[in-house]
C-alpha cells in the first residue's frame, strides 16, 4: 500500500531558514497562513528561496519543448529530491521521474510518484529489497539499468526468489566514460544473461548518458549508435515492453538527444524519454552556460520565447564589515553549492528602509571570493552603501548541491510572501 505521508507532512520548526512555527502543526502546503514575508524578516536567514512564478515558467517551458519533439519527459529528481516538486512536474505533463538510488525511489513513491526510471544500476541485497517491496504495488512502474552479466545474475536470482518481475534497460557506455557496456560482445553477453531469467527480468529498452562527452560530434555519434542498437533489438523482438524505451539526456545536451532520437518514435515501437533535471530551478552558472549553447544550436528552443529562468536563491545577512572592501555574509559551504563557482550577489535589501530589493549589477564589483562553513567573504567596492543587517540574495551555480543542504526550502510569490514550504529527502 502506498504511504501517502506527503499529504500530511508538516513544517519542521527545527529546520533552518524558517519563520516562527506555532505549537500546532502546519502542513507544508499551507505555509501561506503563517503570513511569513521574507523582506519583513519573518524568516531566519540564511534561507533557500524558490520563486513560484519562475518555477512554473520553467516547468511549462521544458514540457512544451519535449512536446514539440513528440518525446516524453522523466526529469531527474536528484536535483531537488522534493516530491512536492516531482508532483508538479507530473501535473505539468511529465511521463515519470528519474532517480539514482533505491532510497530516492522510495521517497518518490511515498511522495505520490507512480513511475520511476532509476538511471543507475541496482546493486546490493537491501537496495533490491527496497525495490521489491515497492513492486508489491502493481500500479508502480519501475525501471533500472544493467551493464554486466554479474549484475544481471544478481538481480535475476534475487527477484526470482522474491516473486517479483523487474524491468531493466540495457545501458550503453563509451570508453573512459561512466557505466554502460562498451562493446558488442559485452552487450550480447548481458542480453543473453537477461534471457536466462524470463520470469524475473524483462528487457524494457535501452539507456545512455551522453553528459560525460564534451563535443557535439561525439554526442551525436554516440546517440546514433544507441539508436541503431535499439532499432536492431526491436526488430529482433528482444524487448518485453511495447513500445520499448530509449532514454537519454542530462541538462546539457537534451536538445541534441531530442533531435537524434525523436524520429524513432514515428513507427510507434519506441518511446523516447528525456531526463534533464536542473531545468526546474535552472541557475546562473553551469546550466545557464549550457542553456545558452542550446539556444544557439537549437531552433525549437529559440522559437519558444523566454527561456529557462534562475528560480533558486540564497538569502543571507551581512553580519560584519571588518575592513574596507570586505563584508562577511552569514552563509557558507553548509548552505550553498561552491563546486561550480561561488554564489553571485543578485539583490540587496535594507529592512529598515522598506521598499523593494535593489538589483546588484555584475559590474558593480560585489563578488564572493571565499567561503567557509558558515561564512562568505564578499568583496565590496569603495563607498558601497552596505551595512550590517542588510539582506543580500545570491544566485547559485549547480542547484543539485544547494538543495541537498536544506531539509526545507521556502517558496515565495512576487511580493516575497511565503506560500509553501518544500521538503527535501536527501
Amino acid at each position: 500500500m502506498r504511504v501517502t505521508n506527503y499529504q500530511s507532512a508538516t513544517i519542521d520548526p527545527d529546520s533552518k531558514g524558517l519563520g516562527n512555527v506555532p505549537g500546532s502543526s502546519v502542513p507544508l502546503g499551507e505555509a501561506g497562513r503563517l503570513e511569513w514575508n521574507l523582506l519583513e524578516e519573518d524568516v531566519s536567514l540564511p534561507a533557500a528561496v524558490l520563486y513560484a512564478d519562475r518555477v512554473e515558467h520553467n516547468l511549462k517551458w521544458m514540457q512544451e519543448f519535449v512536446t514539440r519533439y513528440g518525446v516524453k519527459l522523466a526529469p531527474h529528481g536528484k536535483t531537488t529530491m522534493a516530491p512536492q516538486l516531482f508532483r508538479r512536474q507530473i501535473e505539468t505533463g511529465a511521463w515519470g521521474i528519474t532517480l539514482a538510488t533505491a532510497h530516492q525511489t522510495r521517497a518518490a513513491y511515498r511522495g505520490g510518484i507512480s513511475r520511476v526510471l532509476m538511471a543507475n544500476q541496482l546493486v546490493g541485497r537491501r537496495n533490491m529489497a527496497i525495490i521489491a517491496e515497492l513492486l508489491s504495488d502493481a500500479t508502480f512502474d519501475f525501471f533500472c539499468l544493467v551493464d554486466s552479466v554479474d549484475g544481471v545474475e544478481q538481480l535475476g536470482e534475487f527477484f526470482r526468489a522474491s516473486g517479483r518481475t523487474l524491468q531493466v534497460l540495457l545501458e550503453l557506455g563509451v570508453p573512459r566514460g561512466r557505466t554502460g557496456v562498451r562493446d558488442a560482445d559485452t552487450r550480447n553477453a548481458v542480453l543473453a544473461a537477461i534471457a536466462r531469467y524470463p520470469d524475473s527480468l524483462k528487457l524494457a529498452g535501452v539507456e545512455i548518458y551522453e553528459g560525460i562527452l564534451k563535443e557535439e560530434s561525439e554526442v551525436r555519434t554516440f546517440l546514433r549508435d544507441a539508436l541503431n542498437v535499439t532499432q536492431e533489438l526491436a526488430e529482433a523482438g528482444r524487448f518485453a515492453r511495447t513500445p520499448a524505451l530509449l532514454s537519454g539526456a542530462g541538462s546539457a545536451w537534451y536538445d541534441v538527444v531530442a533531435q537524434e532520437f525523436a524520429p524513432a518514435t514515428q513507427a510507434g515501437t519506441i518511446d523516447v524519454v528525456l531526463r534533464p533535471g536542473c531545468y526546474v530551478t535552472h541557475d546562473v552558472g553551469v546550466y545557464k552556460q549550457a542553456q545558452s549553447q542550446i539556444l544557439t544550436r537549437n531552433p525549437v528552443a529559440r522559437e519558444m520565447g523566454v527561456a529557462l529562468l534562475p528560480a533558486l536563491q540564497l538569502w543571507a545577512y551581512v553580519q560584519s564589515i571588518p575592513e574596507p572592501g570586505r563584508a562577511i555574509v552569514g552563509f557558507g559551504k553548509r548552505d550553498a553549492a561552491f563546486d561550480a563557482g561561488f554564489p553571485e550577489p543578485s539583490r540587496h535589501y535594507r529592512p529598515a528602509n522598506g521598499g523593494t530589493p535593489r538589483d546588484v549589477a555584475s559590474g558593480e564589483g560585489w563578488e564572493v571570493f571565499q567561503m567557509m562553513d558558515q561564512h562568505a567573504y564578499l568583496k565590496i567596492p569603495a563607498g558601497a552603501d552596505i551595512k550590517v543587517g542588510d539582506m543580500i540574495a545570491f544566485d547559485i551555480s549547480h542547484p543539485c548541491l544547494t538543495f541537498d543542504k536544506w531539509r526545507q526550502v521556502l517558496m515565495v510569490d512576487a511580493k516575497y510572501r511565503v506560500t509553501e514550504v518544500i521538503e527535501t529527502f536527501f
